[in-house]
């Protein structure tokens, strides 16, 4: 089976990067993934992506040196076995509050006897290889969502459930949870204190800690430890790019870049 490079990249303990699709359009996808980000992820939580559209996208991408992930909707056994089957070699999964729900996360990521995930790797075992059934369990990564305080409360017994592989955080919606309007980030200690929190308790455990970013944002998360994180989306790239040039012919001045869009 192929292997998975954020699997190898954590193991020699390096930092990953990633690109997150809202966009399904695989025509752009099949350009975004050869600029050799560590990974890239498709989003059918929030994005304009459906089920076939992620068929679609990943296999546009299949030759990208990127390893391919996808956010599920809702941590659902069935949508994250076809996201799998599919060809996704990782699963993002929102929402994850308590021991319940992380286990549950885990096992719809495995076969027997480590999970329940159903047998049947349609484009899986064509896209990654024929002895896909012996070690996916072993190169799939399950990845849960640390974005509430309910999360934050229960976060030590969440990562002691086997399988997590890594953690990442929805900054908007943590800063929804602590009361706090939703944005990439906030200078409200609550909020910084909850991100060292989770880079801490990943740390203690060998989980690698995630988070999703912006450009401006990226290094400063590196810095704090996270070392699985999404430096910017098609949506976003694409509204920066069009700002930036559309700043410059008009003579914007120098040394005020454009805004990133948080999208």
């Amino acid at each position: 089976m192929k292997d998975n490079g954020l699997k190898t990249t954590w193991a020699d303990g390096g930092s990953t990067l990633g690109l997150w699709l809202s966009n399904a359009n695989p025509g752009g996808a099949e350009v975004l993934c050869g600029l050799k980000f560590d990974y890239v992820n498709i989003d059918l939580q929030h994005g304009m992506i459906d089920y076939a559209d992620a068929v679609s996208l990943l296999q546009a991408m299949q030759s990208s040196a990127s390893t391919l992930t996808t956010r599920v909707p809702w941590n659902e056994p069935g949508i994250i076995g076809k996201v799998l089957d599919a060809g996704a070699q990782g699963v993002i999964i929102p929402m994850v509050n308590n021991v319940a729900e992380a286990e549950a996360a885990v096992s719809a990521c495995r076969y027997a006897p480590q999970g329940s995930r159903s047998f049947g790797p349609v484009r899986a075992a064509r896209s990654l290889g024929r002895d896909y059934a012996s070690e996916a369990n072993d190169k799939i990564v399950c990845i849960p969502m640390i974005e509430t305080v309910e999360a934050l409360s229960n976060l030590d017994d969440i990562l002691d459930v086997p399988g997590i592989d890594a953690v990442y955080v929805g900054p908007a919606d943590l800063s929804i949870s602590l009361g706090l309007p939703p944005g990439s980030d906030n200078p409200d200690a609550s909020f910084q204190d909850a991100l060292a929190t989770i880079v801490s308790a990943c740390q203690k455990r060998g989980i690698i800690p995630g988070i999703h970013s912006v450009p401006e944002l990226a290094a400063t998360r590196l810095e704090q430890g996270f070392r699985m994180v999404t430096v910017t989306s098609d949506m976003g790239a694409m509204a920066d790019g069009a700002r930036a040039g559309l700043d410059h012919v008009r003579g914007a001045v120098a040394g005020s870049p454009p805004k990133s869009s948080m999208y």
